[in-house]
Order: structure tokens, then sequence, then C-alpha cells
């Protein structure tokens, strides 16, 4: 790390989660200097048997520019590529976090019976994943329900924030009366846990990992 400030690159692939976390940058990484990175076609491309071969060397592109920019640590804030953080980082050779790896730590301790909401099916599985492999290191064996919101993802890209919020949080409401806590495992969906009425916890990966991050940037 250079004896300047330190810097952090974000790495997304919407813009609707850049303002937010932004926010949480300037709460709890004070003293930093953020980067933004955007490529709003990963998602959709990563459903595109043409294109999806390309994700991995745009990521490491993306990744090479950050450091080339003096970032001194990564993290990609996107559930859909946090798959693709640790082999990325070890090829460009700088720390890349996942947004996501907080939350799933905090929903294996919370309880077995995990539900995981997502309004797209490419950001479902690697966080089920996800969680499964956090699950194992910690020597737990959760049972998980997962779902896919229909309509969700369509109304907060053309702006209807507030029928996005709805259809998640009564997806929220209808699960979590069966699970001991909820995942959704897209960032641009934390707005709408604050919608629901429910009795156990609803995580979202922003908060998590952007404190896990300030761990990380203390200790280089």
């Amino acid at each position: 790390m250079t004896a300047s400030a330190p810097r952090v690159a974000f790495l997304h692939t919407g813009a609707v989660v850049i303002p937010p976390v932004a926010d949480l940058a300037r709460e709890h990484l004070q003293g930093v200097t953020p980067i933004n990175y955007l490529d709003d076609k990963i998602v959709a491309d990563l459903g595109d048997d043409e294109r999806a071969g390309s994700v991995p060397e745009r990521l490491t592109d993306l990744v090479r520019a950050a450091a080339s920019a003096g970032a001194d640590v990564v993290m990609f804030t996107c559930s859909s590529i946090s798959h693709f953080a640790a082999p990325v980082g070890a090829e460009v050779g700088i720390p890349v976090l996942r947004i996501d790896e907080a939350m799933a730590d905090i929903a294996v301790a919370t309880g077995d019976r995990i539900a995981v909401l997502a309004t797209l099916p490419t950001t479902l599985t690697p966080t089920i994943g996800l969680i499964r492999e956090r699950a194992e290191l910690a020597g737990r064996n959760p049972e998980i329900t997962s779902e896919v919101i229909d309509g969700a993802f369509a109304a907060v890209s053309s702006g209807d924030r507030a029928t996005h919020d709805r259809i998640v949080a009564e997806a929220i409401e209808r699960l979590a009366v069966d699970v001991d806590v909820v995942v959704l495992a897209q960032a641009s969906m934390a707005s709408a846990a604050e919608a629901a009425h429910v009795e156990v916890p609803v995580l979202t990966s922003l908060e998590p990992g952007i404190r896990r991050l300030s761990e990380a940037v203390a200790a280089l």
C-alpha cells in the first residue's frame, strides 16, 4: 500500500448499486479514495452462451485497470460475478473481495433454514454456491430454499423502484414463515428489505460487505 491515502476500487455490473455503495464507503472507509468501474452488460452476457466466455477476461482487464490506478484492494459488488474474485485476484496479484461473503457468513451463523431470493437467475446459483461454501468452512449443512422473483428486475430496470420493492417484500414475507433467515442475493434488492414485515433476519450484502472491506483495508 502506498504512503498516501489507500485506494479501493469497486467493480459494478449495474449503475443502481453505485450510490448506496458510495454512501457506505463514506461512512465506513473514511480516508480512503474510492474508484468505480462499471460494465453494465456483464450480467446479461453471463446468460448468453456466445458472450459468457468473455466475462472472466473483462473482469481481469478491469481489475488490472484498478491496479494500474493505484488500487490497494478491489471489491466486486455483484453476486453474479463473486465466484470470479479469487481467480482474478490471483492472476492480477491484488486482493479482490466479494461483497456478499460477509452476508453468507452471517446467514450460516444465524440458522439452518435459509431462503435465498433473487431477481435474476444468474445471481441465484452463485449465491447459493457461496452460502454452501461458507457453510462447509463453518462445519454447517443448512437447508436452502430459493426463488427467482418474477417481474422485480424488469420493474427496477425501468425505474419503478416502488413496484420492485413491493414484489420483493411480498416474496420475503411469504418465504420467511418457514425459515430462520432470508438472504437477498442482489445488492439492488436492499431497499425492499425495509418494506417487509417479518420476524426473521433479512440479510443484504452491502453493509456487511463494506464493513469487511474496511477490516481488510485496515489490515493492509
